[in-house]
């Protein structure tokens, strides 16, 4: 199992997340390996997205879908670019 954490520096959080639920949501369900797909909102402005995926292929493809639909959506609602850790999961609850 793999998973790719991003956070993002953004202005507008309820925003940011209404307009990630319509319209990421649907386009990270179809990566292939999806396991499951989450928005945090850590406060004051600071929003990570954890994507879970069976095999690294799925987790990058998350990642370079994640970079086209932000910059096409809702780049006017973050500050620059986010920070991206991947990996493999190595120990689970």
């Amino acid at each position: 199992m793999y998973v790719s954490i991003r956070q993002y520096n953004g202005r507008n959080v309820a925003e940011f997340s209404r307009r990630v639920q319509e319209g990421f949501v649907p386009i990270v369900r179809r990566v292939p390996g999806f396991l499951a797909w989450y928005l945090v909102d850590g406060g004051g402005g600071a929003l990570f997205t954890v994507t879970i995926c069976e095999e690294r292929a799925g987790v990058e493809a998350s990642v370079s879908a994640a970079a086209d639909w932000v910059e096409d959506n809702v780049a006017d609602l973050v500050e620059g670019s986010p920070a991206v850790i991947n990996g493999e999961v190595r120990a689970q609850a």
